[in-house]
Order: structure tokens, then C-alpha cells, then sequence
């Protein structure tokens, strides 16, 4: 997935297409491509820019379907405007908020629409630097909820774990708030605090978290050798730059003459199906990867490739609650494959594929198009991967330093 965000707002809706594609097919209007012409000399103004009022009053003359009457969102448009009290109303935010509302309507929280602002920051995020607190946020069971706190990170130093439900942010409550808005809400200049009250399993009350932002800079792939020539490789998350890091990683291990690997996916939210692969490819020489399973029963399978380079060392990968969407994709391979024995808890079981696509004013739209399936056909989405050896990491005990997972992978390596 290629992201590349675009900053300025300024051209927003410079060309009928924009407009039209947009925003008026959202709500089933068919055009012509010959009628492109002769729409946009209804839709401009004397300079030649389109005018937003000018697209929704076409819309209310042309927009027709049998199922639903869109007489009443025009009328609750008009009313918004006409009585809500913080006046002006402005068309833009109705127009993005209405977009949103569309796609929330799916029910699905992993595909939403992002006006340009949040389409920016989300590209951001995946560039591996970014300001925030630097934890990944998703939804479980309609709660926003800790998918991970990535490592050395304001996040995890304040204590989120994988798993803490945020119940509220700043003292705004989240019940109902979209993970979008979450984002947002907790991201903020370096420097500033954000106030969370988080509920996890065993607490007998909720607990108050306040988290100092940071400009968060994650590498993507960190490798250390251990003892016994055991290499370990700390997988962060799958970025633009994880295939390269990794690269390096191999090069590195291979010089070292690693014998055994221990490859630690643990809170690790995902990121690009590429990389992914990419990933996977390394110790499987030939056999599917991961198999994209369509709304349609179609299904597509993602064949290893590359070199092959770790084919044959004795790998342990190490996963939690926090691993999730690439991190399975990697764990489900290496597993089915018997190419790796997988330590530790249960994945996170975020198995979707999100289409995204950017739009010429910035904006964009993430929408699930697929789920993911294991070479051998088991659904990650909501199921995860099950590990070989249960291990529960027991962050309350643990002396600092010490990581019964990794302790307990370098055993499994010496026999």
C-alpha cells in the first residue's frame, strides 16, 4: 500500500470530478463521462471554481433511488444549518461529516473515511515518525481499546498494555467515539499531556493514565544477538521501511553466523500486506503466504518470493495480544508452514484487508475489501493465531530486565 498524503487544502475542489466522484456517486448518482462538460459549467462560478452549494442542489434535483427517500437528508441539512446554535454551519464539515457517517454505517472499524487532516496524519503514522504517545488504537468489542504501545515509547513507559480499554479521553467519554476520533483526540504537539482512564482485566476500578506526547520515531526492525549465536530480531511494526531494515538485519546475522532466531512480533499492530510478505518469504521457499478471501468467495493467494535467506535456521517467534494484522500474517505463515514454533498469548485477530484510496483533496477512504486466511485456511479476523507454547507474560512480577518469552524461546533453541 503506497500512501502519499497530500497537504493542501486549498484545491479542494478543483474539477468536477473531484465533486462529483466524491461525493455525489456516495449517494448513487450514475454520470455520463460526455456530460462532464456541460455539469461543470452548472457547478461553477464566474472565476470557473466549483461551488459546493452549486453540487448539492444538483443533487437534490437529480439524486433518485426507489429504497430510501434523500428528501429527508436534505431537509436535516438544511435544518442543521438553519438551527443549530453555533452558527455558521460550514457546507465542508457537514459535507466531510456526512461522508463519515456513510462509511460508519457499516458497522466495521477498520474502514472509515478520513478527511485530509486525518488522511495526513494517518500516512504519517506509518512512515514509522509521528507525535503522539505512540500506541497503536483499535476497537474490540465496540470499546476503544490498546491494540499495542510500541516499544520505548511515552505509551509504554506510562504503562498501557495491550488490551486496556480507554474509557475516556481527557475526560471526554469514548462510548460511541469512532477510533478515528480517538486518534486525534490523543495525538497532540510534543510537549502537551493527554489524560486517559483505562480499564483493564483484574483492576478493581478504573485507572487515570497521564501520558506526556513525544515526536515518536519507531525503526522498524532492530536485531542483537543473544547467547549460544541465537539472533533476535524485534519487529516493531510493518512500514515502508521494514523490507530494507530487515535486509539489513539478514546481512548482519548472516555475518554472525546465527544459528537459531528469535523473531519477537509481540504488540506489534501491523502495517503493510508487503511487507508482510516480504517478511514471510525469508523462511518459506515455496508456499502461500497469506490468501486474501473477497466479499465475493474469490480468493487470491500471496505466493512466497525473494531469496529464502532464513529457510532452515530454528526460528521462535514470539506474539501476544498486541500482535496483530501483518504480525499474524507473518505468525499464521511461519505456523502452518512448520517453519517456526510460536510462543506466548493469543494474536489480537485483526484479519482484514483495507483498500486505500486517496482522493484530490487529501482526503481518503479506507474500506475492507477482504479478509486474510492462513496457507492452510484459517480465518485471522476475529479468531487470531493460537500460539504452539502458552506463555503469559506477567508484567506485574517481572523483574526489570528480565522477559520470561525470551528466556523461555532461547531454551527451546538450545535442544
Amino acid at each position: 500500500m503506497d500512501i502519499t498524503p497530500v497537504k493542501q487544502r486549498a484545491h479542494r475542489y478543483i474539477g468536477v470530478y473531484l465533486t462529483v466522484i466524491v461525493f455525489i456517486l456516495a449517494f448513487g448518482l450514475g454520470l455520463f463521462v460526455g456530460q462532464g462538460w456541460a455539469i461543470k459549467q452548472r457547478l461553477s462560478n464566474d472565476e470557473g471554481n466549483i461551488e459546493i452549494s452549486k453540487v448539492l442542489n444538483l443533487n437534490r434535483q437529480l439524486n433518485k433511488t426507489d429504497s430510501v427517500e434523500f428528501e429527508q437528508f436534505w431537509d436535516v441539512w438544511d435544518r442543521v444549518k438553519e438551527k443549530y446554535v453555533k452558527q455558521p454551519v460550514k457546507d465542508v464539515d457537514l459535507f466531510y461529516g456526512a461522508i463519515q457517517g456513510l462509511v460508519l454505517s457499516l458497522g466495521d472499524p477498520y474502514s472509515v473515511y478520513l478527511p485530509p487532516q486525518e488522511a495526513a496524519d494517518f500516512a504519517e503514522s506509518l512512515s514509522g515518525e509521528f507525535t503522539g504517545i505512540g500506541a497503536e488504537i483499535g476497537m474490540k468489542k465496540g470499546q476503544i481499546t490498546v491494540i499495542s504501545p510500541l516499544d520505548n515509547t511515552p505509551a509504554q513507559r506510562a504503562g498501557l498494555r495491550p488490551g486496556d480499554a480507554i474509557i475516556s479521553i481527557n475526560e471526554e467519554d469514548t462510548f460511541g467515539m469512532n477510533v478515528n476520533t480517538a486518534v486525534e483526540k490523543i495525538r497532540g504537539p510534543a510537549g502537551t499531556e493527554v489524560k486517559l482512564v483505562i480499564f483493564r482485566e483484574g483492576l478493581q476500578e478504573p485507572k487515570e493514565i497521564v501520558i506526556k506526547r513525544e515526536k515518536i520515531n519507531v525503526p522498524s526492525v532492530r536485531l542483537t544477538m543473544k547467547e549460544n549465536s541465537v539472533a533476535y530480531i524485534r519487529v516493531m511494526q510493518f512500514n515502508s521501511d521494514t523490507t530494507s531494515q530487515l535486509d539489513r538485519a539478514i546481512k548482519d546475522l548472516k555475518k554472525k553466523n546465527a544459528v537459531g532466531i528469535i523473531l519477537d512480533l509481540r504488540s506489534n499492530p501491523g502495517g503493510y500486506l508487503d511487507a508482510a510478505i516480504d517478511m514471510g518469504s525469508e523462511w518459506v521457499k515455496d508456499g502461500i503466504i497469506v490468501s486474501e478471501r473477497s466479499t465475493g468467495g474469490e480468493q487470491r493467494d500471496h505466493r512466497s518470493r525473494g531469496n529464502h535467506r532464513l529457510a532452515g535456521i530454528p526460528t521462535v517467534v514470539l506474539v501476544n495480544g498486541g500482535s496483530a494484522s501483518a504480525s499474524e500474517i507473518v505468525a499464521g505463515a511461519l505456523k502452518d508452514h512448520k517453519l517456526a514454533t510460536i510462543i506466548g498469548e493469543q494474536t489480537y485477530g485483526k484479519g482484514s484487508v483495507q483498500d486505500f484510496e486517496l482522493f484530490p483533496d487529501g482526503s481518503a477512504l479506507k474500506i475492507t475489501i477482504a479478509e486474510w486466511l492462513t496457507p492452510n485456511g484459517q480465518n485471522i479476523n476475529d479468531q487470531g493465531v493460537a500460539p504452539d507454547i502458552e506463555v503469559k507474560e506477567d508484567y506485574d512480577n517481572e523483574v526489570v530486565g528480565e522477559d520470561v518469552m525470551i528466556q523461555k524461546a532461547l531454551d527451546l533453541l538450545k535442544k
